[in-house]
């Protein structure tokens, strides 16, 4: 039987591939044409569609090269889209990319288009020719250059960073609002269950990033075995071959480790369906690219903080805890998930961007306004840490500029960085006056 983490692994790849949905285009574009062939020639066609043998070659071929050529392009975009991820955006971002349902459906489209114009090729005879399929490759083709450009249209607004920081952010708040659903309706209040006994340990085969868990299955498995499982590492991080992954606390008789580990997915790299972490770690990873000297572009960083705060604002209202403990429908405690906390999301959101940009007022300015508004807002729990993060702030800021005025700029609250509202509390009472000016203003 498919364990679990197969069937996951599975999913997966088949969201990623770009050749499986096409595939389909393909099939399905032989089978019309049969059936186009099978009922061409009945009476209710109109007489317009009627077509010479010559023609209906010329269309379909014509049909059959442009759809190739048509291949080649969106290939030739896909290659441009690798090259502007990696270079300026963030390589963890192709992972969301090749999930694009909108570019599996134009592949889809023009793989079908071909192998149905193609097939009807064969069907052509000097006192039999396929009107209906003939004119049903005329609508083919009009879908697909529809489609084209509906694909450009997209590709030209959403490879900027803005809109892919925008798309990334709206993915992570759907992962963190479905994973605080689920912890709603099944986490159990309080601390980690004790332990009775020694643990039995449940050791990896293979290294590789946990990318999910199939949690009711775990707790099923548990009660069934009348244990606790307490997984070892939260999901997004590495565990090297022959970690333990899982301790198992009580019961008669340990689950099959084989069962557990069934349960567990291990990959290559992160995916963000139970890890919203990683979309913040791609928000951070597109303004800190920004921020390298090769780019130099602030202004980007700065809308990237944008979504970066609306995340932190919905992590901080979901109020992470450092574990969950999961029950059974006894209400008896099965499994214990660690998990991250407040505190590790916002020093992921916020570290590396104060220490790239520390020589940026810009970038100051716009951290020091997420952090106030974030401390504004959210509840005292989150407090502590987001204070902690102002003082790390304005030691950057006392680090990375010489002089007082820069230095008063810098430790301003403003939500563009620059040209916003600013908070001129932050300026220091010590700054001299403008001089008057020697005559009549204009």
């Amino acid at each position: 039987m498919m364990s679990w983490a197969t069937r996951f692994r599975l999913r997966q790849y088949a969201k990623a591939s770009l050749w499986i949905v096409p595939l389909f285009g393909l099939v399905l574009g032989v089978a019309l044409a049969e059936a186009a062939a099978a009922v061409d020639g009945a009476p209710w066609l109109p007489k317009s569609w009627d077509y010479s043998a010559t023609t209906a070659s010329t269309v379909l071929s014509s049909v059959v090269g442009s759809m190739i050529a048509l291949l080649g392009f969106v290939v030739t975009i896909g290659v441009l889209v690798i090259q502007q991820a990696t270079g300026t955006l963030s390589p963890r971002y192709m992972r969301l990319w090749y999930r694009d349902r909108l570019q599996k459906a134009v592949l889809a489209t023009f793989t079908g288009t071909f192998a149905f114009a193609y097939t009807l090729l064969r069907s052509i005879e000097t006192d039999s020719v396929p009107n209906l399929g003939v004119t049903l490759a005329g609508v083919a083709v009009s879908v697909s250059l529809l489609l084209l450009l509906i694909y450009l249209n997209r590709f030209t607004h959403n490879l900027r960073p803005v809109a892919i920081a925008d798309i990334v952010g709206r993915q992570g708040e759907q992962v963190l609002d479905r994973a605080a659903a689920r912890l709603r309706t099944s986490a159990l209040p309080g601390g980690t269950p004790p332990a009775d006994g020694p643990a039995v340990l449940v050791r990896s085969e293979r290294g590789g990033v946990i990318q999910a868990f199939d949690a009711p299955g775990m707790v099923e498995l548990a009660a069934r075995h009348d244990c606790v499982l307490v997984l070892a590492a939260p999901v997004g991080d590495f565990v090297p071959p022959g970690a333990t992954v899982v301790r198992v606390h009580g019961g008669a008789a340990a689950p099959d480790p084989h069962r557990v580990t069934g349960l567990l997915a291990l990959g290559a790299e992160r995916t963000i369906e139970q890890d919203p972490a990683f979309a913040l770690r791609i928000l951070v990873d597109i303004a800190i690219r920004a921020l390298s000297p090769a780019v130099n572009d602030p202004t980007t960083a700065v809308q990237v903080l944008n979504h970066i705060e609306a995340f932190l604002h919905a992590v901080g209202r979901v109020g992470l805890r450092g574990h969950y403990v999961l029950a059974d429908d006894r209400g008896r405690p099965r499994l214990v998930l660690p998990d991250r906390s407040w505190e590790d999301y916002l020093e992921l959101g916020v570290t590396e961007i104060r220490d790239y940009g520390a020589s940026s007022v810009q970038v100051c300015r716009r951290l020091r306004s997420l952090l106030e508004d974030l401390l504004a807002a959210l509840p005292d729990t989150c407090r502590p840490a987001l204070r902690t993060e102002l003082r790390l702030l304005g030691d950057a800021v006392e680090r990375g500029f010489d002089d007082a005025p820069r230095r008063a700029r810098a430790r301003t609250a403003d939500p563009q960085g620059l040209g916003g509202r600013q908070t001129r509390d932050a300026l220091p009472d010590a700054l001299p006056d403008a001089p008057a000016a020697d005559g009549p203003g204009p």
